[in-house]
């Protein structure tokens, strides 16, 4: 492991101390003791590729299995299954979200060349950039949100939402922004043949020209190598450069806002923002993509709340949206009066997020409704701990308590109706509840700046 992380830091310094340089030898550093590391790194209990090999299967007889893998992707003769193509549900109604699954063993090579990338490209990833990373989240995106919008003393929020873009890469302009920084044949070769693996779903096997898989190991860090150059460089050196007041830009993989002091930089953004995009074989969703007024409110001598300033951003949303308020990484932002009596930006958990949360514990509920409450209650403990653990952010506590009386309402449901003979009631339940099946209550996790106004 040692070994593994000193060739990753030599890596690092050298893409540090002359960032303009093309690397085009980097695949010698990838051995067996770096293919070992990279096989240590995949999940053991993934799901399974187009062979059904599960990890402990491969790692059976693991030092002949990567011996043989090092050896083909040394020589080019390595060959990219197609990943089996999975649907998991993205949010209310029967809209599914497209999951491709690699095996095993492309998993660890995958692994292998995400741990070569990694050192190159984190010298020159903006500090804005969260998706992804290694020690860097969602909590970071929003605290760093938070923090930029006081800062820049921010009129106007630009939220865009970028059409299907994972599947939407162009392979060759992906190919072009990697080679501005990695040129190492083996390495390009094997992500191209990736990229063409294809994808097989209900036994057949189809090929697209564009796109790579979410749920591949290597679709993250290509993501964000390619949303570097079309956003975060571009708005770090070129729009940044005529826009006549402050503004930032955060982002979380494809998921990304803006915002500005003054309102008319933020049009002219919104308006070229689409020709940018379209440079790289991308496209925004025009109705879910809007300006948003978001000026501080100010009260007036009565204690009431006015319009800021003169000048107040007249920025609304034209597909009939709530201007005031956006939604970012699960969470409604919006201005709201601390315990000071001060305007300060503040977060709950957005109705969409709400409402798919709630609806799976109604299905898990109906689902399991025959097991023991026992074992139910501890399941139950643990979703709510895990909603707890992400949601639980400083001004968020009322939606944190609403997802609790919903669960414990779903769970009432359908415990009373699974033996009708023995009806329960509230009264009953309630007893449950204040007793051994004591559900655990909304807990901040993580504590915002905002606490502090």
């Amino acid at each position: 492991m040692q070994d593994v992380y000193t060739k990753q830091q030599r890596i690092a310094q050298l893409a540090k101390e002359d960032p303009g340089r093309v690397l085009t030898t980097l695949a010698h550093h990838i051995d067996m003791e770096w293919l070992k590391e990279a096989f240590k790194r995949v999940r053991k209990d993934g799901a399974t590729g187009v062979d059904n090999q599960t990890w402990q299967d491969y790692a059976q007889n693991w030092e002949e299995n990567l011996t043989g893998l090092l050896n083909r992707f040394k020589s080019g003769s390595y060959q990219a299954p197609p990943v089996r193509r999975v649907h998991i549900p993205k949010g209310e109604g029967a809209e599914t979200r497209p999951i491709g699954i690699p095996t095993i063993e492309d998993k660890t090579l995958q692994r292998a060349v995400v741990m070569l990338l990694e050192p190159v490209y984190e010298q020159q990833f903006k500090d804005w950039s969260f998706g992804f990373r290694r020690g860097r989240g969602a909590h970071q995106a929003l605290e760093y949100l938070w923090k930029a919008n006081q800062e820049c003393n921010v009129r106007v929020i630009l939220d865009v939402d970028i059409r299907a873009f994972f599947d939407s890469i162009p392979h060759g302009k992906l190919r072009e922004v990697l080679c501005q920084r990695v040129r190492d044949g083996v390495v390009i070769r094997v992500i191209g043949k990736w990229l063409n693996a294809g994808v097989m779903e209900a036994g057949e096997v189809s090929y697209a020209e564009d796109g790579t898989p979410q749920g591949g190991v290597i679709s993250p860090i290509l993501a964000n190598i390619f949303l570097h150059e079309v956003l975060d460089e571009w708005f770090a050196s070129t729009v940044k450069g005529w826009l006549k007041g402050r503004a930032f830009m955060v982002r979380y993989a494809d998921d990304f806002v803006m915002g500005f002091e003054h309102e008319q930089d933020a049009q002219r953004v919104y308006k070229v923002l689409p020709k940018r995009l379209a440079k790289f074989g991308l496209s925004h969703h025009p109705e879910k993509t809007r300006l948003v007024s978001f000026a501080r409110p100010v009260m007036n001598r009565t204690g009431t709340k006015q319009s800021t300033t003169e000048g107040e951003p007249k920025a609304e949303d034209p597909h009939g949206g709530n201007p005031g308020r956006f939604d970012f990484l699960g969470f409604t932002h919006y201005w709201g009066l601390s315990l000071k009596g001060r305007y300060v930006v503040k977060r709950k958990t957005s109705k969409k997020r709400l409402s798919r949360a709630i609806k799976r514990i109604s299905q898990w509920c109906r689902e399991h409704r025959h097991r023991p409450v026992r074992e139910q209650w501890v399941t139950l403990t643990s979703k709510l701990k895990g909603h707890y653990a992400f949601y639980g952010i400083t001004s968020n506590w009322v939606s944190l308590t609403q997802f609790l009386q919903a669960v414990e309402r779903q769970w009432f449901k359908w415990l009373a109706r699974r033996d009708r003979t023995r009806s329960l009631n509230w009264k009953r339940f309630g007893a449950m509840l204040r007793g051994p099946f004591r559900l655990p209550s909304p807990r901040i996790v993580h504590s915002i700046y905002a606490a502090k106004q």
